[in-house]
């Protein structure tokens, strides 16, 4: 990663089952939300890292500096889009069609356009 290039910072505000309401605030890319889960890298020390998944239940809120918020709006777009394709497809008798499999027919005159 290169050092001089600022990503920002992310805070989440969450509630732990022992420590109660707990504040992190890390740097945005070591937090993300996926499958009811945010997820938050914690400690990059060893080989590994570790992310704590936190459910979104116990999410109070997610703060980001607004450099990452177009980020998240164009992701977010991007997952609304993917959503929308994958159930388009499987609509019962919905298929791509090109504009040669189609034939347009003018309602008052009964003709082919």
């Amino acid at each position: 990663m290169d050092e001089d290039k600022n990503i920002g910072t992310a805070r989440i505000v969450y509630e732990h089952p022992e420590k109660g309401t707990v504040e992190k605030t890390v740097q945005n890319e070591h937090l993300a939300y996926f499958q009811d889960h945010w997820m938050v890298k914690t400690d990059d020390s060893g080989e590994t890292d570790t992310v704590r998944r936190i459910p979104v239940e116990r999410v109070h809120y997610v703060e980001r500096e607004v450099e990452a918020f177009e980020d998240e709006i164009k992701s977010f777009r991007k997952q609304v889009e993917s959503l929308a394709d994958e159930v388009r497809s499987k609509l019962p008798g919905r298929r791509e069609y090109d504009d040669e499999d189609v034939t347009r027919i003018d309602v008052e005159t009964g003709e082919e356009r």
